[in-house]
């Protein structure tokens, strides 16, 4: 009888842990069903942190000058590509017979600041007066001779200025030969304006004058 009394006794004993286990299950959610789930804030995140860098790392004004155009304009472009291309408004026409004419963006306040010169129908140079954009490698309007030279090195080509005395214009042939960046110079020898274009309209020194 003893023996059999211990035998109940251990059976309800073995049952009354099993079911303190079952319900201590039941009340201790897993590490899944605890932790929140992410919001949708949370799960746009890396998308907008890349469409934030893909416009960081989209066209900046400091490499917007090429030697082989501008931004997306390339040199040869005739017109209507340019204007696609350029994605803006543009003051001044292209002569439909093919002479020298300028596009300026609609910002530029001063003729000699910044324009895009076309002949026969093509794009085939741009000219910048400010200091607010800096040409192929670096050369700024400001810099000294000096200056140019220790950027460009031996490829600086030196020649005197057509009108004032003393100045100088600095030619420096793309890397391709293909085209060429001129810049021009005051009698104390700064950089007063630069340009970048194809031959032979890289070489006017009037521009379209």
């Amino acid at each position: 009888m003893k023996a059999a009394r211990l035998i109940v006794l251990l059976a309800a004993t073995l049952a009354g842990c099993s079911g303190q286990s079952g319900a201590g299950a039941e009340r201790t959610p897993s590490a899944a069903a605890s932790a929140p789930a992410p919001s949708a804030t949370a799960m746009a995140a890396p998308a907008a942190r890349s469409t934030e860098r893909a416009t960081e790392n989209g066209q900046s004004s400091d490499g917007l000058p090429r030697f082989d155009g501008y931004g997306d304009m390339r040199f040869g472009m005739d017109e209507a590509a340019f204007r696609r291309a350029w994605q803006g408004d543009l003051a001044g026409t292209v002569d439909a017979a093919g002479g020298c004419s300028v596009l300026r963006p609609v910002w530029v306040k001063q003729p000699r600041d910044f324009g895009f010169l076309f002949e026969q129908g093509r794009f085939a140079r741009y000219d910048v007066g400010t200091a607010k954009e800096a040409a192929p490698g670096g050369g700024k309007v400001g810099m000294d001779v000096a200056g140019i030279r220790a950027r460009y090195g031996d490829r600086v080509q030196a020649a005197p200025h057509k009108y004032v005395a003393g100045a100088q214009y600095l030619r420096v042939a793309a890397p391709d030969g293909k085209s060429a960046l001129v810049f021009e110079t005051d009698a104390a020898g700064k950089v007063t304006r630069w340009r970048v274009g194809v031959p032979p309209q890289i070489d006017y020194v009037e521009g379209c004058g």
